[in-house]
């Protein structure tokens, strides 16, 4: 792996390397004449080193290693999974340092400390930056101008993201009533961005005070407006899930030890970490498909599990979206309801004709959302939702946190979306490395917070586990 990324300052390393070769060879005997030519080559390189900031490299090289927790070294390309192999052509291209960086989704597959990095290494950036995101924290963070693509026009706005909200609202109320929803829903949004952190906890904790609204019918019939709307399941009873010093390893590496935690009612945790930390692992041991080493998992006897994994694989691609979704009837249960089957597709941003394309002409973010539509439909009380916002546009991204909030039970999400999380999460439970879980009480800018009091501001380095030992 080292040699794929030392690819991306090819030029740079050579010169390093041979400098570093002439300087060795002035410990051996040779004549004047090779003495001065040797001298002179090193002038050059050591002036091309230093225009190039060179000797910085390996200390660069390993920094970025880190940061975006490349695997070990001697890693072999061929057998990394597509998130690694992802993440080492990021730093291979960051490392080449172009005139020009042409990002595609660069925070996809990068953990939310590593997405922070990122953000300061592109700040710091002396050439230009251009990315295609719906990461909206990076864009606020990071973006000096937003191009929105809007039916066919470019529309530049010079500013970040929280500044194009304010611009895209103004603009809405421009334009015809049948945008009123969308305008809503980016108030809302907006009205979030604008409030302080104490406002903003203020809420998280008035979700859990409203569930009793939120589990009223009378509350359910005004939500069916929104655009994703998921049903309502049976009544919570008060045990969700309790965990109780739970320990599970994986090969030699203990991913979890002596965890516990109690959800709420009404709790919304988002799961954060490195990939390849254990978060997925620990959705199979709350669906009991994999069992703790030791500990004790409760589900309570009125929960309902409805899990959303990040594979799409099971999705039909011969089927039309419409067949896929409703099984072919015009009318299906929905949680507790029956409804039209086309009303409850087009809820998912499926349309007319669109409900005719084939599964296999669908996009990323598209398969996305009939994957959720089929597990939503069975009326679950507890969501489990592995990377729900992977391949999602930021308009359908809105209206799943509207949704989730709306919803009248508890999620448990795993997700590297900040600003998605910041909206929702009424908990976090982050994966920090050596083996500890945290179980944290508010949303992700306050978890972060606390991570920063606990730890200070340090860099994102490779994850490490205890071992484990049987």
């Amino acid at each position: 792996m080292r040699q794929a990324v030392m690819q991306g300052v090819g030029d740079a390393f050579k010169k390093l390397v041979r400098f570093n070769e002439i300087s060795e060879k002035f410990a051996e005997p040779m004549s004047d004449d090779e003495m001065n030519a040797l001298l002179e080559e090193q002038a050059k390189l050591q002036d091309a080193i230093d225009a190039a900031n060179g000797w910085e490299l390996e200390r660069k090289l390993d920094i970025a290693a880190d940061a975006l927790r490349l695997p070990d070294w001697d890693a072999i390309i061929g057998k990394l999974s597509g998130g690694e192999k992802r993440r080492v052509a990021l730093c291979q291209l960051l490392l080449s340092a172009p005139d020009m960086l042409l990002l595609d989704e660069p925070t996809n597959h990068l953990d939310a400390e590593s997405v922070a990095w990122l953000e300061r290494y592109l700040e710091e950036y002396p050439s230009t930056v251009i990315a295609v995101t719906h990461d909206r924290y990076f864009l606020d963070n990071v973006a000096e101008w937003i191009l929105e693509l809007d039916r066919g026009h470019g529309i530049p706005w010079q500013g970040n993201y929280s500044s194009w909200l304010e611009q895209k609202d103004k603009r809405l109320e421009q334009e015809e009533r049948s945008q009123e929803g969308l305008r809503k829903m980016l108030e809302r949004e907006l009205e979030w961005v604008r409030s302080n952190p104490k406002a903003r906890q203020s809420k998280s904790k008035a979700r859990m005070q409203r569930f009793e609204e939120l589990s009223s019918q009378e509350f359910q019939k005004r939500n069916e407006t929104n655009e994703i709307y998921i049903p309502p399941g049976e009544r919570l009873g008060d045990v969700v899930i309790e965990v109780k010093n739970l320990t599970k390893g994986f090969g030699d590496r203990l991913l979890i030890d002596n965890f516990s935690f109690s959800l709420p009612r009404g709790g919304i945790v988002g799961i954060i970490g490195p990939n390849g930390a254990g978060k997925t692992t620990l959705f199979r041991m709350l669906t009991d498909q994999e069992k703790p080493d030791s500990g004790e998992i409760r589900i309570g006897p009125s929960v309902k599990l409805a899990y959303v994994d990040q594979s799409r694989q099971q999705l039909n691609d011969k089927n039309s979206v419409f067949q896929e979704i409703s099984g072919g009837q015009e009318i299906i249960k929905v949680g507790n309801y029956e409804t039209s089957s086309r009303g409850y597709v087009g809820r998912f941003n499926f349309k007319g004709t669109q409900q005719q394309q084939l599964i296999g002409e669908l996009s990323g973010g598209e398969r996305n959302r009939v994957h959720l539509a089929k597990v939503l439909k069975t009326g679950g009380n507890l969501l489990l939702l592995d990377e729900p916002t992977n391949d999602l546009d930021i308009e359908t991204l809105r209206a799943l946190e509207e949704a989730l909030v709306a919803f009248p039970g508890c999620a448990v999400v795993i997700s590297h979306d900040r600003w998605f999380l910041d909206r929702i999460a009424t908990h976090i439970l982050a994966f920090e490395g050596d083996s500890q879980v945290v179980f944290f009480e508010g949303n992700y800018q306050e978890y972060a917070a606390d991570y920063e009091r606990r730890h200070g501001d340090s860099q994102p380095h490779r994850i490490k586990y205890k071992k484990l030992t049987r």
